[in-house]
């Protein structure tokens, strides 16, 4: 019996990431590139911006940070890169909670994850936690 990935589900909810949770769009991934809120690590490019809807309130969608992932092929082979993305994706649904609310957050990765464990993603991102929250306090217009 064959399962798809849309039918794989943890307790009660799905392992995917909800249309709410991602950047779909590429006009969505220019602006966020554009912006000048950045965070440099080891493995990854952090790129922040405000997070905008279309006609609708902040307070109708809920807090969300929206995320987008690009990996380019300087990173290596098909199968590299979609490992980087399903560990960018991992580290996103366990550390997200810890993440500011209302941006969104484009990331790039910078060089291949070869033996690295989810373990080893996370705990890279919660290192930058507080300055990935401190660049996220954009100026508003007012």
């Amino acid at each position: 019996m064959s399962v798809t990935a849309a039918e794989i589900v943890v307790g009660s909810h799905s392992v995917r990431l909800t249309r709410d949770q991602r950047i779909r769009r590429r006009q969505d991934f220019l602006r966020v590139q554009s912006s000048s809120a950045r965070v440099t690590t080891e493995h990854f490019v952090f790129l922040l911006a405000p997070r905008v809807l279309d006609g609708a309130s902040l307070d109708a969608a809920g807090a969300t940070t929206r995320l987008g992932i690009t990996v380019t092929r300087k990173i290596g082979c098909a199968v590299v890169r979609n490992r980087a993305k399903r560990l960018v994706r991992e580290a996103f649904r366990q550390v997200g909670g810890q993440l500011p609310a209302n941006v969104d957050m484009v990331v790039i990765v910078r060089k291949a994850l070869r033996g690295i464990a989810i373990q080893d993603v996370c705990r890279e991102w919660i290192s930058v936690e507080r300055l990935l929250h401190a660049r996220s306090r954009f100026r508003r217009a007012t």
